[in-house]
């Protein structure tokens, strides 16, 4: 038989259907340790081999992976859009996790093509939760330079045009100075010194461009006071992002550099440490090291000759061509000469 589980947060529903695609069972069960393993064993006691499948591959449907897996089980993968073009060929117009339930049990019976999913180590996990994260706060970090952008534009378009907000110095300077009458006041040096007195690198060319962009408007425009009070907010919130965002890049590269693949991975051409550890969480089992003819060397041969033909001199840009087919034979298995 087989099984499908529609994922939810609190709730899953679990559906299956007999070799004619009867359905025989269907339950709605809490995503709890004992409520899950009380249905997997329900579910186990209908016949003597039974193929699980599950709609998504997240932390919401790990408790229910991780028990099946330690049961033994074999757990297929059916992605969501393969679930929803398959419904329009199921009786019914509406849309409910039971129904849901029945198309991925269906669609397991039917298909030959589903990924069969296996436990993924401590490493693999990490990485899936670090990758989550830097995109949160790479998220929030966009959102809140571009609110500070606006926020300057209340202030003094010219400065907003004269900062580079996503750098350190310009962000360390709005903590302390936001409006044109300040940084008048403060001048050219008293500027380069409170920023040199804070490790801003090129601290006197930054002092100039501000100071000469607050020289450009004389005008107070309305509600400054609080515009710059939100201004230096946002700058140190920036900063602070900035910071989290750095050790969670070593975080990630400390786990990347343990995954067997990694070099293999970061040879590739516009590969590097943060995309290798997003292919590695996304596709886990892409990414595990090939036990058989891994870096297997390309012989030619010649029609009616016993040994191998070896390849001529390399010289100028055929040893460049000759760098990236090493390239190809270290990631693929495949006897297939590089283009």
């Amino acid at each position: 038989m087989w099984a499908g589980a529609d994922i939810g947060r609190e709730h899953h529903h679990v559906a299956v259907v007999n070799g004619d695609g009867e359905r025989v069972f269907s339950r709605r069960v809490a995503n709890d340790e004992t409520a899950l393993l009380e249905t997997i064993g329900d579910v186990l006691g209908l016949a003597e081999e039974v193929t699980w499948a599950i709609d998504l591959h997240g932390s919401e449907s790990v408790r229910l992976l991780t028990l099946l897996l330690d049961h033994g089980q074999k757990v297929v993968y059916v992605p969501g859009m393969v679930v929803n073009r398959a419904a329009e060929g199921y009786r019914g117009a509406g849309r409910t996790d039971a129904k849901d339930a029945l198309i991925i049990a269906d669609q397991a019976r039917m298909r030959r093509d589903l990924t069969v999913l296996d436990g993924d180590d401590d490493l693999v996990v990490e990485l899936r939760m670090l990758v989550a994260r830097r995109k949160d706060l790479a998220a929030d970090r966009t959102r809140a330079v571009n609110r500070l952008h606006d926020q300057l534009l209340a202030i003094c378009p010219a400065l907003q045009r004269a900062l580079d907000l996503t750098t350190k110095g310009p962000l360390t300077l709005l903590t302390g100075f936001q409006t044109p009458t300040a940084l008048r006041a403060i001048g050219v040096g008293g500027l380069t010194t409170w920023l040199k007195d804070r490790k801003v690198r090129n601290a006197a060319a930054l002092a100039a461009k501000a100071v000469t962009a607050a020289q450009s408007q004389h005008t107070t425009l309305p509600a400054e006071r609080t515009a710059a009070l939100l201004a230096a907010q946002l700058a140190q919130g920036v900063t602070t992002l900035n910071e989290q965002l750095k050790d969670l890049d070593a975080l990630i590269e400390d786990r990347f550099r343990r995954h067997p693949s990694a070099e293999v991975i970061v040879s590739m051409p516009g590969i590097g440490v943060l995309l290798g550890a997003e292919f590695v969480a996304d596709h886990p089992s892409s990414a595990r090291p090939r036990l058989r003819g891994e870096g297997r060397r390309v012989l030619l041969h010649r029609s009616g000759c016993g040994g191998a033909l070896r390849p001529p001199p390399l010289h100028g840009h055929d040893r460049c061509l000759h760098g990236t087919a090493s390239v190809h034979r270290a990631v693929g298995p495949t006897g297939d000469r590089p283009d």
